[in-house]
């Protein structure tokens, strides 16, 4: 890290800590926060189990935001885990290439919503994945994904896909960037805080956001139409780190008390609230834009673009000496399970 983001990541900190009232609890840990307070990870998912920590503890240990990020989004797993940020979040997707065996939680045509995919997701990294070494340095506190992914065009009509070659398209990571590749578009990847002026000023067609994020991010007055498939697009996972030496150098009843309001049950709470951030999204968006069902041919272009998307997470997998298929058959069983509940 330079040393410029150094000094502002220590100015940060001290702001925060100078801020501190004389009751603070025995632990005070920090989250790095790149987003604004408003946004449904932040007030909706990270705010409460912060409140559910302080709970859990009986107040020995607090969790508050930073009132300014120390570093780029792309850049907060490694500031968790080298220690600069208590906590820190953000999307595997931005880092592309680092998190191979996160892709199985962000495959096309799995996502019937965010719960569902969130909790599968979590059972399946806990059960299988956990311990290949791809978040060493870090305490996983939760992971999840948002909801059904869709393609949303500026002006052009969002199917059929055959007219939709050359288009420039936002990504968010690998799979979606493989996926517009492979349906003839260009991808542009960059993060969602810019998005609003890539289509507003026409330096992209269109993005693959979810709806919450159309709403969020002041999209819908920008996007004219959307094409929605059984599934989703894709998705995108995230996650919820604390430094590891500094988890375990909490007290043992501090950890579990941590413990059990993360992990599974933080993947829940995030779903829930990602659900109906959706739901607002597509209420916001009713009127608006123009939402199309995927031809068949559509579905068979998709289809055929998804193939190598499936074979280089396979590939993933083998390199990390884990079978894919089993953990797939998993993640599959795992979000049957959580759509009967």
């Amino acid at each position: 890290m330079s040393h410029v983001i150094r000094q502002f990541a220590a100015a940060a900190v001290l702001a925060c800590t100078t801020a501190l009232p004389a009751f603070a609890a025995d632990v005070t840990l920090r989250v790095s926060n790149w987003l604004p307070v408003a946004h449904p990870i932040v007030k909706d998912i990270i705010l409460p189990w912060a409140e559910d920590v302080k709970e859990a503890t009986e107040g020995r240990v607090e969790v508050v935001l930073l009132d300014a990020p120390l570093g780029p989004p792309p850049a907060h797993f490694d500031l968790v885990a080298n220690g600069i940020a208590d906590i820190g979040f953000a999307t595997h997707a931005y880092t592309p290439g680092r998190f191979g065996l996160t892709g199985i939680g962000e495959l096309p045509f799995l996502t019937p919503n965010s719960t569902a995919a969130s909790v599968a997701f979590w059972r399946t990294w806990d059960a299988m994945l956990q311990d290949k070494g791809e978040h060493a340095g870090v305490k996983v506190l939760g992971l999840w994904g948002h909801g059904p992914g869709m393609l949303f065009m500026g002006k052009k009509p969002a199917s059929p896909l055959a007219d939709l070659k050359g288009s420039k398209i936002r990504i968010a990571g690998d799979i979606t960037n493989q996926l517009v590749t492979n349906l003839g578009m260009s991808s542009i990847q960059a993060p969602s805080s810019e998005t609003y002026e890539l289509l507003h000023n026409g330096i992209a067609d269109g993005i693959v956001f979810p709806p919450e994020s159309i709403d969020f991010f002041r999209l819908t007055d920008t996007v004219t139409s959307a094409l929605a498939v059984d599934g989703g697009m894709y998705n995108v996972t995230f996650f919820l780190a604390m430094n590891k030496a500094k988890f375990d150098a909490l007290p043992e009843a501090d950890r579990a008390a941590i413990d059990k309001v993360s992990g599974e049950a933080l993947a829940r709470m995030a779903g829930k609230a990602w659900d109906d951030a959706d739901a607002k999204g597509m209420a916001a968006l009713e009127g608006k834009v123009t939402f199309l069902d995927a031809t068949p041919e559509d579905r068979a272009a998709l289809e055929a673009a998804s193939e190598s998307i499936y074979a280089a997470v396979r590939k993933n997998f083998e390199a990390k000496g884990v079978d894919f298929d089993a953990a797939l058959e998993m993640y599959k069983a795992e979000l049957a399970k959580v759509q009967a509940e």
